[in-house]
């Protein structure tokens, strides 16, 4: 038997289906679910399971209709969401069937591909939010972790997915050979429409979706797929990094995606007094309301002939520029996928994780925070996520907050997207721009290319995989997989020559976030760089970690027609012990064991070199498996470079080219691109030694 099941004996009878839920009281969301909920292997093969227990015989019968049988009879790693006799029965009924029977072919398809995950997920792996891999229709599973209190004093976990099914308490994490079975009460069903179609569906967000239409932005989010794209022209590429043998494979498929954050009807009638009942008023309200904000923006288009209410479709018009910047340009997929995953490689009792999202908005982006620094809480709730927020020791703005899921019953994922409420609107006003944004932005690599996202292909793998080192040259992606981009695969980027790869999160690589990019060969890579709010002086810094195996590369900054080389090559071999920085200077102190003064120091002697020791807030293991930790500021190999200093205007699109001029040409040379940071003068160009930009 199921050690769990001895486990759970204690607590007396089991919740088993919804219908027990009445009665219970609902306490809280957790992101830590009952550390009981490991698993133990039965000896079984995950067909095996469903034959021999005759309960759950109809979904047995669907899915060796479907075919996958045989797949789920072989080794792999699969969880598995298996539906009872009775839940199919009242999914059959809802759909007035009488039997297994009169599902088609391809009914039969769908219902099995949508409860089988090509990974391993006991109840102890799941977040709030949705699983970090897809199921076999390449849509992801929604998971709540709800406490909930039976009598009080006895409180438990019960797991609530798709906010249709619960998984039987007493039942889940049932382990077979090949993976983990977890028994529902509710077939899991998803929308096979585009996400324009899917909010068209919610009355409750009638106006968002009114104005999405009579801006012409709902036309804007059908594109789905890139139909010429074929992954079967592309071989397996294999590298060696410092000392890991990897391979990496072309993305499956080349698809497009959005997300977009609406505000429900109701809020907009409490906080707006917008006439919801009357669509063409509230059209109206909602363009005045975005006149108030984007004329101060955009004041040199107030007096316009696209600036009236008779010119929506516009993307100069207020209310086209209101409707844009609440959709992101990619798929998102779940809330727990809009900020980093917070316990790799962020110091989160002193940053919070956050990430930037470039928008349909021309030129403008969003910053996404999840709330975990208790002395910059504010009003905020822990563990929540918010749009535009910055609350520091200078300023003190809210953000909007993100709702985590939607009412039962409705549906938000689409297969090009999905969407969320949030309690407020999200603009690019004049707080965004002066204040949020008029930060030094630090982004993953990952995040400038909306591909990585909508693909499933930035923080692939799930957290346990993280800590583990693939087989030489792996190919079975059994921990995550690793990827390089065909020339044309990424928006913005040219590689006529060279090889640019995705590597999968580790936690214990020297990385921001855990993963990394890379370019190798005889690369010549130009790629767009994010915007900035507002016209001035940036620096743009790259981090990154020097190791032996990298190379030499030349970078410029310009326009895509014109651009001019920055400086005197970066030699990726050197780190701060080189000579030509710190040399053995380095070795006197750890930074994190100094003296503010003595911060200060090392901080302006770095700045005057055109460095900046690595992030005090992040940090990576010391090795697979490992329990201790260093600060990426403490290690000599992570630090920052000033790739240039420049003038940018922000309605025009700048680039960087690297270029490799190393002497080793081959497929041995390697370049890192970790993470680039823009920072305004204001806060590079600060010298009073109080007033100096933090070291996180």
């Amino acid at each position: 038997m199921n050690i769990l099941k001895k486990i759970y004996r204690k607590f007396g009878m089991a919740i088993v289906c919804m219908a027990v839920l009445s009665p219970l009281t609902f306490v809280s969301c957790s992101d830590e679910p009952d550390s009981e909920n490991y698993y133990t292997f039965t000896g079984e093969m995950m067909s095996d399971y469903l034959k021999n227990r005759s309960q759950y015989s109809m979904f047995a019968e669907i899915v060796e209709r479907a075919g996958l049988m045989n797949t789920l009879s072989s080794y792999g790693a699969y969880t598995c969401f298996v539906p009872d006799n009775n839940a199919v029965d009242i999914y059959l009924k809802g759909r007035g069937m009488s039997g297994v029977g009169d599902l088609s072919q391809a009914d039969c398809d769908t219902i099995a591909r949508t409860h089988i995950v090509g990974n391993m997920y006991t109840t102890f792996d799941m977040e709030n939010g949705v699983l970090a891999s897809a199921n076999m229709n390449r849509r992801y599973i929604e998971v709540q972790q709800l406490r909930v209190e039976r009598e009080p004093g006895d409180t438990v976990t019960v797991v609530l997915v798709n906010r249709q099914a619960q998984i039987y308490r007493e039942l889940q994490n049932d382990s077979v050979e090949n993976g983990v079975v977890q028994p529902i009460d509710r077939v899991l069903e998803s929308s096979n429409s585009m996400l324009p179609d899917i909010i068209g569906q919610n009355e409750r967000v009638s106006v968002y979706n009114a104005a999405l239409m009579a801006t012409g932005l709902r036309d804007s989010m059908f594109r789905y797929k890139d139909e010429d794209y074929d992954a079967s022209i592309y071989e397996v590429y294999r590298y060696i990094s410092d000392v890991n043998k990897e391979a990496a494979t072309a993305p499956d498929e080349h698809l497009y995606g959005y997300t977009a954050f609406l505000v429900p009807d109701d809020v907009l009638k409490e906080k707006y007094n917008i006439p919801v009942e009357n669509k063409s008023e509230a059209l109206k309200a909602l363009y005045n309301l975005a006149c108030t904000i984007y004329d101060k923006v955009y004041p040199d288009d107030v007096n316009a002939d696209y600036h009236d209410f008779d010119h929506l479709t516009d993307r100069r018009n207020p209310l086209n520029r209101f409707m844009a910047y609440h959709i992101l340009d990619r798929n998102a997929k779940g809330v727990n996928f809009l900020t980093p995953k917070y316990d790799v490689g962020i110091v989160v009792g002193e940053m919070n994780p956050e990430d930037w999202y470039t928008t349909m908005l021309p030129h403008s982006m969003m910053k996404f925070e999840k709330v975990m620094v208790r002395k910059w809480l504010g009003d905020a709730t822990r563990e929540e996520r918010y749009i535009n927020r910055r609350y520091d020791d200078i300023y003190k703005v809210d953000g909007t907050h993100i709702q985590p899921t939607v009412e039962e019953g409705v549906v938000n994922d689409a297969i090009n997207g999905c969407y969320f409420y949030i309690d407020d609107y999200v603009a690019l006003d004049m707080t965004m721009r002066d204040i949020v944004w008029n930060c030094r932005v630090r982004m993953d690599f990952s995040t400038i290319f909306p591909e990585l996202m909508t693909n499933d292909i930035r923080l692939n793998g799930t957290q346990s995989d993280m800590k583990k080192q693939d087989p030489d040259y792996d190919e079975t992606h059994k921990y995550g997989r690793n990827y390089y981009f065909p020339n044309g695969y990424l928006s913005g980027v040219s590689l006529p020559t060279g090889v640019f790869v995705y590597r999968r999160p580790h936690d214990y690589y020297w990385s921001y976030e855990g993963d990394e990019m890379n370019l190798r060969g005889n690369y010549d890579f130009t790629f767009r760089i994010p915007p900035v709010p507002v016209e001035g002086d940036y620096q743009i810094r790259l981090g990154y970690a020097a190791t032996a195996t990298r190379g030499i590369a030349q970078v410029y900054f310009g326009t895509e027609d014109k651009m001019t080389p920055q400086g005197i090559p970066l030699d990726m071999t050197k780190n701060l012990k080189d000579p030509s920085i710190l040399g053995t200077d380095f070795d006197k102190k750890k930074y994190t064991a100094m003296t503010d003064e003595e911060k200060q120091e090392d901080r302006k002697t770095l700045k005057n070199l055109g460095f900046y020791r690595g992030a005090r807030g992040g940090f990576h293991y010391n090795g697979a498996g490992a329990t201790t930790t260093t600060r990426f500021c403490d290690n000599k190999e992570t630090f920052r470079i000033v790739l240039c200093t420049v003038h940018i205007n922000p309605n025009e699109d700048y680039y960087l080219r690297i270029r490799c001029v190393s002497s080793k040409m081959g497929n041995d040379n390697e370049f890192m691109v970790d993470y680039l940071e823009l920072v305004p003068k204001n806060v590079y160009g600060v010298t009073d030694e109080g007033a100096q930009e933090d070291d996180l």
